[in-house]
């Protein structure tokens, strides 16, 4: 898949793949935020399916380099623990260096949060699976910006349009993403992949 692929297409590509890798799926969950949700988008599986991890971190590359530029950024950032496979690959792709967040400090060795290295006045990208309130994002751009880095930008596969997007522009960092799940679970009802009943469960917890 060229880096020039449209973002249309793009979107199309990824709705086939979330099905395909059974990431998609309906019950009641418990998010890491706390939340309790009736759907889950497990992308934690993706490294699982190689072509399917491939063509993710494509998409990754796509949007990054469609939406920021190459100088633009010093240091690509893992967020724990679904940003920090794809964070990896991206940054080599990209020839970045790379580091990840820890969920908390080490209590040994250099007892840091941050894994890697980060300059002062380094211009640092966060990278997750996708975005639900925004709370792990916003602890990793504070613990990156107290080793000096700074952090402008983040980005998610999908946006699942719960308050994520806003609490990260009030912390100033701007969210780039592929896809809305609004917009997901409209293309997927297109594709004959969820019902009209599964729509409206995704559509009521995005209104909540």
């Amino acid at each position: 898949m060229s880096v020039g692929k449209g973002k249309e297409a793009m979107k199309v590509e990824l709705c086939r793949i979330l099905p395909r890798i059974g990431a998609l799926k309906f019950g009641a969950f418990k998010l890491t935020s706390g939340r309790l949700s009736p759907y889950y988008i497990d992308l934690r599986v993706v490294p699982s399916f190689p072509d399917a991890f491939q063509r993710i971190c494509d998409l990754y590359v796509s949007v990054i380099e469609g939406d920021l530029t190459a100088g633009g950024f010093e240091r690509l950032a893992g967020i724990p623990t679904a940003g920090i496979p794809f964070a990896s690959v991206i940054a080599y792709r990209l020839r970045k260096p790379f580091l990840y967040v820890r969920p908390r400090a080490r209590l040994h060795g250099r007892e840091r949060r941050i894994e890697g290295m980060v300059m002062p006045g380094d211009r640092v990208v966060l990278v997750d699976d996708l975005i639900t309130t925004g709370l792990s994002l916003r602890r990793s751009a504070r613990a990156i910006r107290a080793e000096g880095g700074v952090v402008t930008d983040a980005v998610v596969l999908l946006d699942r349009e719960e308050g994520g997007r806003a609490r990260l522009a009030a912390d100033g960092v701007a969210l780039h993403y592929l896809l809305t799940v609004s917009e997901a679970a409209e293309r997927l009802l297109e594709m004959g992949v969820i019902t009209e009943d599964q729509l409206k469960v995704i559509l009521k917890q995005v209104k909540k």
